[in-house]
């Protein structure tokens, strides 16, 4: 299905690719309100993506430039499960979502679209989510601009106790 995100969907379709990595470089910028960066830990990132499957999609990524999970440290294992949890109760708190998909796409095969930069998604899903667009016109609408769903996020995060 070919999903439809205007405009930002057509901006980075035909816009010059970076050098670099963007997982690398966003953290680096320190403009986490203009990178929709929402949360630091110590070894990872939690992230808005910024073409996203559906509303609140978000990703934990870490901080240092892997393409596997081999040889990583128990403490950033357990910091990327940590705040894919926070993410979650994140989303239950602000957008109510009936489940979730939870996913690591490793490799341009298994659909990475940053296929060097490991990242790890959170997709909310809701019963019924699926109208009658991607069925007609192979279009997702996503219903709410993604600022805006960041901004909410942001603050019931402020409100949440991080321990």
């Amino acid at each position: 299905m070919e999903n439809l995100w205007a405009p930002w969907r057509i901006e980075y379709i035909l816009s010059k690719k970076p050098a670099g990595c963007i997982f690398c470089d966003k953290p680096g910028e320190n403009k986490d309100e203009e990178n929709m960066i929402l949360h630091r830990g110590r070894y990872h990132f939690i992230i808005m993506n910024a073409f996203p499957y559906n509303n609140g999609h978000m990703m934990v990524v870490p901080f240092r430039h892997t393409a596997t999970l081999s040889a990583w440290a128990g403490d950033e294992q357990q910091e990327m499960m940590q705040l894919a949890d926070l993410a979650v109760e994140l989303l239950r708190k602000t957008m109510h979502p009936d489940g979730f998909n939870l996913g690591i796409n490793m490799g341009i095969v298994g659909g990475a679209g940053v296929a060097d930069h490991i990242h790890l998604h959170i997709v909310p899903r809701w019963n019924g989510d699926t109208n009658f667009m991607p069925v007609l016109s192979d279009t997702r609408v996503i219903s709410e601009h993604l600022r805006a769903t960041f901004g909410t996020l942001k603050k019931a995060l402020a409100e949440m106790e991080i321990g």
